[in-house]
């Protein structure tokens, strides 16, 4: 296995042009093996602990993953032994965690909402994906690619924006929020997990099933990162990020939401304004006003629903209650517009764009994919760890090419 590793240790050098200062970022070997000499071994011991119980895993059972005994992990744990390289990567992939985790500082609103639940507190599957995702746009932005976007998250912090007790304070975040992504007070949004990166919000996305949370948010140093559980339907997928967008604006650190939507004004009074934020973001009162005055008496209330549902996007339950509580339909029509459902003859008949379902399956943000793009071009990264970060939403043809070197270049690296 040495020998093996030291063989990619060589390969590494022919697929990156990785100098001395940027060598944690392809993690090569010698900076791993630097890292592990070099951390206090209490520290590290308590980081491998804590991820070990994340994994819901015991001394024992990472033991026989990797090949130590139990005692060997509880020293290592508590810090009266020193983990070797490949112990310690063997290690991550047991526990399914980078091995650069266990030296990089975790995200501040991470260490809080850890603190919070307690160390015993196994995390969820949705809340583990967003701290891995959160640990790889940090890894991103800690490499200075502009393509990452985060920088626009100081319009977000000038902004300044405030919980909002009522609903017309949710309105207007709707407003505040359709301006810092540069849309119109009216206008639909037609790629919402791309208008969200201009805000400095990173959306991924991943199918963690039925019986779980619509969506997290976790704030980053700069800017933070989304998931959305793409088992859902897309309008109450994107019905679920313009949820998270009001989390983000008002610098909530760190939340998870189940059934978004469904949440009642006397039980959850703060995630029901989120509610009506997000409906009002997607559907903006003005431009559902108009369009449903002037089109429901020429075209009947089918027509004009499926119409309006289309052109911004959002399902016949969420533009249902939109319409109840702008004043614009009764209970009866609000009934029926809820069951209402688009027809291929009605898509034909009356011509409607079907566009790609935004955010299905595992999706990462636009900006991170050009900015780890910019890292293989730059020769920053490793192939492989393109890859990894990209979610495997990549394979190894879609990549850049890797310039041809010339013989005399090794001395560059050796100088």
């Amino acid at each position: 296995m040495v020998a093996a590793r030291a063989a990619l240790v060589r390969a590494r050098w022919a697929e990156s042009a990785a100098s001395q200062s940027s060598c944690t970022t392809c993690g090569s070997w010698c900076a791993i093996i630097a890292h592990v000499t070099s951390l206090d071994a209490q520290t590290l011991g308590g980081r491998i602990r804590d991820a070990r119980k994340r994994a819901d895993l015991s001394q024992e059972d990472l033991g026989q993953s990797v090949g130590l005994d139990r005692t060997a992990i509880n020293k290592i744990e508590n810090g009266t032994r020193k983990v070797t390289a490949l112990e310690l990567s063997e290690i991550g992939a047991a526990l399914g965690v980078r091995m650069f985790t266990f030296f990089e500082e975790p995200v501040p609103a991470l260490v809080e909402h850890r603190s919070s639940q307690g160390l015993d507190t196994a995390d969820s599957q949705i809340d583990a994906l967003l701290a891995r995702f959160a640990d790889e746009v940090e890894f991103v932005a800690a490499l200075g690619v502009d393509e990452l976007g985060l920088d626009a998250a100081s319009e977000v912090s000038r902004a300044a924006a405030s919980h909002p007790s009522t609903n017309a304070e949710a309105e207007a975040l709707a407003l505040t929020a359709r301006g810092l992504m540069g849309l119109s007070s009216q206008e639909p949004i037609l790629q919402l997990s791309d208008s969200v990166g201009k805000i400095g919000l990173l959306a991924f996305s991943r199918d963690v099933g039925k019986d779980t949370a619509d969506a997290g948010t976790i704030l980053l140093r700069r800017g933070a990162v989304s998931l959305v559980n793409s088992h859902m339907k897309v309008g109450r997928r994107r019905l679920a990020l313009a949820h998270e967008v009001g989390h983000y604006l008002i610098s909530d650190a760190y939340t998870v939401d189940w059934r978004v939507a469904e949440n009642p004004d006397h039980a959850v009074p703060m995630e029901s304004r989120l509610d009506r934020f997000a409906r009002a973001l997607l559907l903006p009162e003005a431009a559902v006003k108009q369009q449903w005055q002037e089109d429901v008496d020429r075209l009947g209330e089918r027509s004009t629903a499926i119409i309006l549902a289309s052109k911004f996007r959002v399902d016949m339950a969420t533009l249902a209650t939109r319409l109840r509580e702008l004043a614009l339909a009764d209970s009866g029509t609000v009934a029926a517009v809820r069951d209402y459902r688009t027809t291929r003859a009605d898509l034909v008949e009356m011509n409607l764009y079907v566009p790609l379902e935004e955010l299905a399956g595992t999706t990462v943000p636009r900006l991170l994919a050009l900015a780890v793009l910019r890292l293989v071009r730059d020769e920053r990264i490793s192939r492989e760890r393109a890859l990894d970060l990209l979610q495997g939403t990549f394979d190894e043809l879609d990549l850049p090419s890797i310039r041809p070197r010339r013989p005399d270049e090794i001395w560059t690296f050796v100088s």
